[in-house]
């Protein structure tokens, strides 16, 4: 048996591209604000994680400039040995203090820190209970752990107990969730699930990659939307969304975090993140923090194009914040209102399994508060017309 037969069998890519419907890797060959480039037409981008706006901001690039000019393009080392930089140490400090938290630790992306985190503070002697829906990142990181599985239906509080109340005493026990889920835009339950932890002794962890910058009243995310900081052990996030970076970062006690430094794999045994990139996420941090207008600006986004796009027939299921899934329902007709809208002029992201359970494709769509009030009759119009076309709507 050749190991690499699965590879020469693998023709759904070739199929797809041969009707012109294969979305994914899309060359962009030039960006400015909003609009890219692909194939030298100019697209309104409506599929980004960019949610405040920040990736091209005059004074994020300034600082990431800054930092290689004074630091270099890498730092050619971990963070154990010799790729510590003072940039590191003071982004750490203030990051944990924005979070309301003891500590920081960063590592060099999102998936890393989930990787590290987790696989590092569970193992054979414990049990992670995670939401079905988490993402990916958590699921790996939880393999690497070596601990024992337990999944509870998404958002489903009965069987979250279910799960906690079969799992023996002597066990730790950690409970994983997404704060804001990436594809579908809904809300973790956080005030029940931060009841039963308690109830059942067990810790939690919370992935707020998409909610950090964007929910609560300074953006330090989900937790500080519920009122719910302090009850939270773990808070992770990523650098490559509002932070318009590269990298990620968890917080919570000190001890934890001490620990996580000295045995995350991931962390140890990986260069650290670039001047650059920190460079840019300590001024992304400033202006979440100076900058509450873009926050307005989004929600007040979020809210019209939620509306509007329901109002037109779409089913946009039980998002809450700036990703609104737009549910297609089927595949083949999923990737057509993707390419009509491509061809109109939207980039948007079309989402099947196993991102999603089969039968809930959907068009993915993520607003940004630099999107003018024009920018937005354009989506919704082209909306319309491709879903009409093809008798969605």
């Amino acid at each position: 048996m050749d190991v690499f037969k699965k590879c020469y069998e693998f023709t759904t890519v070739d199929e797809h591209k041969k009707a012109g419907l294969y979305p994914y890797f899309t060359e962009i060959e030039r960006v400015e604000g909003n609009y890219v480039w692909v194939n030298g037409k100019k697209i309104l981008m409506v599929g980004s994680n960019n949610y405040l706006g920040l990736f091209d901001d005059p004074k994020i690039k300034a600082s990431a400039i800054a930092a290689v000019e004074k630091y270099g393009t890498s730092t050619c080392g971990s963070r154990f040995l010799n790729g510590t930089y003072s940039l590191h140490v003071e982004l750490e400090r203030k990051l944990a203090q924005f979070m309301g938290k003891d500590e920081a630790l960063t590592f060099s992306t999102g998936m890393q820190t989930n990787l590290g985190t987790i696989s590092a503070l569970a193992g054979r002697h414990d049990t992670i209970i995670l939401d079905r829906m988490v993402h990916a990142s958590i699921m790996d990181a939880v393999r690497l752990s070596y601990a024992h599985i337990a999944k509870f239906k998404h958002n489903d509080m009965n069987d979250l107990e279910d799960k906690l109340a079969h799992q023996p005493e002597e066990k730790g026990k950690l409970i994983i969730v997404d704060g804001v889920f990436s594809m579908e835009g809904d809300l973790s339950n956080l005030p029940q699930i931060v009841k039963l932890a308690k109830k059942y002794h067990a810790r939690l962890m919370v992935d707020d990659a998409h909610g950090v910058g964007v929910m609560g009243e300074r953006g330090r995310g989900t937790a500080e939307h519920f009122g719910l900081v302090d009850e939270v052990d773990l808070i992770m996030t990523t650098f490559s969304k509002s932070f318009a970076s590269l990298g990620g970062f968890v917080a919570g006690d000190s001890k934890i975090i001490q620990y996580i430094k000295h045995h995350a794999r991931s962390l140890i045994f990986s260069a650290s993140i670039t001047p650059a990139a920190l460079g840019a996420a300590h001024k992304a941090l400033e202006i979440i923090q100076t900058e509450p207008w873009r926050r307005k600006r989004l929600w007040e986004i979020t809210q019209i194009m939620n509306k509007e796009l329901t109002a037109m027939g779409y089913h946009t299921g039980n998002t809450a914040t700036p990703i609104i899934p737009v549910f297609i329902h089927d595949i083949e007709k999923t990737f057509m209102l993707w390419k009509f809208l491509r061809d109109y002029g939207v980039f948007t992201n079309p989402v099947i399994a196993p991102a999603v359970p089969p039968e809930d494709s959907l068009i993915r769509t993520s607003f940004t508060a630099t999107h003018t009030d024009e920018d937005l009759d354009f989506i919704l119009k082209g909306f319309k017309q491709g879903g009409k076309s093809l008798g969605l709507i």
